[in-house]
């Protein structure tokens, strides 16, 4: 990993987001890109009347007056600054490679769909602050934009500070591409652990690689690892049990497997781990 992005608001939440970006990347030897999304007023107000979003995920920010939009930018610029000054960690302009974490600050115009959908990609793991429990607030636009539109891992955390690296991490496996896909983004961390769980809830019935295959790959990188299998009665409850009963700090998944209209309707283990639950979850959707 070299870059991390953080999307930056003048919240209390954003001061963890950013101090567990920072200290990943000064264990990586990566990067930490701020990123401020301001909304634009042209979005809201079209020649024909009110716009409404795209996507269900492509919400609106919300309609401010000028002088407020532009103090919650100038805090969330000098809450970046300040972190990253705290740390000893220079301000760059202009991309440059060192071998020492550098600090970037950008401010784009849109809604948070739309820039996070440019910012994202190009950045090697975003790290966002968790929405309270069941809310459905600008914090949870954030966190559904970054996962859906990005197409790079999320790093979600709960609305405290939160143990990182992790040194014990639970893996969702579930045979699919997807989960393969998220372990592979998650090998710096992985790496970094003392303890892997491989969690599989029910059957290995489906086509794909089971939970012994990614055992053995993980020996690649010289990561040790246990495999847990449960029941998959309820497999968001089993998760949380074998990932409290392991004292794990960092669960591993793919997200939104079955696509997210289908889990909201009729509930899945993305969305409650997402939603529902004080986990910090790295996720993968692509």
């Amino acid at each position: 990993m070299r870059v991390i992005l953080v999307p930056v608001a003048d919240r209390p939440e954003c001061v963890h987001a950013l101090n567990a970006a920072f200290g990943l990347a000064e264990r990586l030897k990566a990067n930490v890109a701020g990123c401020h999304v301001r909304p634009h007023r042209e979005e809201r107000h079209g020649k024909h009347g009110p716009l409404l979003p795209l996507m269900l995920e492509d919400e609106l920010l919300p309609e401010l007056p000028p002088e407020t939009v532009k103090l919650n930018s100038d805090n969330a610029r000098r809450l970046f600054r300040d972190m990253a000054r705290t740390r000893d960690i220079p301000m760059a302009r202009k991309p440059r490679f060192e071998n020492h974490v550098l600090a970037y600050w950008q401010e784009m115009v849109g809604t948070p769909a739309r820039v996070l959908g440019i910012a994202g990609p190009m950045a090697d793991l975003l790290v966002v602050s968790r929405p309270r429990l069941r809310s459905s607030g600008i914090g949870r636009t954030f966190m559904l934009a970054a996962l859906l539109n990005s197409g790079k891992p999320m790093l979600v955390l709960p609305q405290k500070r939160a143990k990182l690296p992790a040194k014990r991490i639970v893996i969702a496996w579930d045979q699919r591409s997807l989960a393969a896909s998220a372990v592979t983004a998650a090998l710096p961390l992985l790496r970094l652990a003392d303890e892997v769980q491989i969690v599989r809830c029910g059957a290995e019935s489906i086509p794909g690689p089971k939970a012994r295959h990614l055992q053995n790959y993980l020996l690649h990188w010289g990561i040790e690892s246990e495999v847990r299998y449960e029941a998959g009665r309820d497999p968001a409850r089993e998760l949380l049990d074998v990932y409290r009963e392991t004292r794990s700090d960092l669960l591993v998944m793919g997200a939104y497997s079955r696509g997210r209209l289908r889990e909201r309707i009729l509930g899945g283990v993305t969305h409650e781990m997402l939603m529902n639950t004080e986990v910090p979850v790295f996720a993968l959707h692509s």
